[in-house]
């Protein structure tokens, strides 16, 4: 079964740091898209970072781009986003998902959020960011 399962939300103040924890099971992350979405109260979904399969490369929306690092540890089969700089408006409900692949394609999410589809989602983490 393909479970994606986040971790690390928490809040934090103005300028501070956050690292969230995506743990996939059930696919390799080899041949899959994974990446983190945010959505804030009252907004729609963005994108914020995806990691393309076949190593093809990390996008990163331009909200956070400088700000926030995705990296992947095969090993346990998990992803990370690191937050550094955080913002009031960074506060949002961060997800994990993935779409498995069976051909590679050149991006997941775009400069603007915006973002192509992703087949599954974990359930969420919190992220408060606050003075």
């Amino acid at each position: 079964q393909l479970q994606l399962v986040e971790s690390g939300g928490g809040l934090v103040r103005p300028g501070g740091s956050l690292r969230l924890s995506c743990v996939a099971s059930g696919f390799s992350l080899d041949v899959t898209d994974i990446g983190w979405f945010r959505q804030a109260p009252g907004k729609l979904r963005e994108g914020v970072s995806c990691m393309l399969s076949r190593g093809g490369g990390i996008n990163y929306a331009d909200s956070v781009k400088g700000r926030f690092t995705m990296s992947r540890d095969s090993t346990k089969n998990t992803v990370y986003l690191q937050m550094n700089n955080l913002k009031p408006g960074d506060t949002a409900v961060y997800y994990c998902a993935a779409d498995p692949r069976t051909s590679p394609r050149t991006m997941c999410v775009m400069p603007s959020g915006n973002y192509y589809g992703m087949d599954y989602w974990g359930k969420g983490t919190p992220v408060t960011v606050s003075s």
